[in-house]
């Protein structure tokens, strides 16, 4: 226990240190999305899931409302260690759709501290229905359908995103 409680506290306070670590860290920056480069800052993400495993992420920012509107729509393919993180001013019940997104996708609800409450997995490309959060979040983050299964991201998850305000 006392073990546990040390390598939370050590990760807290060195988060800088952790994203040059682990093996699944991209060796190089993943690469731009045609379309998405000019409109969206990328910033790093690292997502540490209940059994402690460590996650990497390049990740477009959504942080006013037109790019949060725009989301990954019209994007036909995302690479597999990117998605993209809508950052809210204020926690609420967040909703999503799929309109004009052409992938599927899984959407991370997070909280204002970076749990994650929840996750809606598989997402239909081109549907008009409304995905909304189980409470009120301040973060969504959308990764590659399959990918939150996979690596084990789900409740109790957390965000990590230091503001590097790399603009790539």
């Amino acid at each position: 226990m006392i073990r546990s409680i040390l390598t939370s506290l050590v990760a807290a306070s060195i988060f800088p240190l952790l994203l040059g670590c682990g093996p699944q860290q991209p060796a190089e920056k993943t690469p731009g999305i045609k379309g998405l480069e000019d409109a969206f800052e990328r910033d790093q993400l690292v997502i540490v899931t209940g059994d402690g495993a460590r996650h990497s992420f390049d990740v477009y920012l959504a942080l006013d409302f037109e790019q949060q509107r725009r989301g990954l729509m019209f994007v036909r393919k995302l690479p597999e260690q990117a998605g993209m993180l809508f950052v809210y001013d204020e926690p609420g019940v967040r909703s999503m759709w799929m309109k004009n997104t052409y992938i599927s996708l899984d959407i991370v609800f997070a909280r204002e501290d970076g749990t994650v409450s929840s996750v809606i997995s598989d997402t239909e490309p081109l549907s008009l229905q409304s995905l909304r959060a189980t409470e009120p979040v301040s973060f969504v983050l959308e990764l590659n359908a399959g990918v939150a299964r996979r690596l084990g991201i789900g409740p109790g998850s957390r965000l990590i995103w230091v503001r590097t305000g790399d603009k790539r």
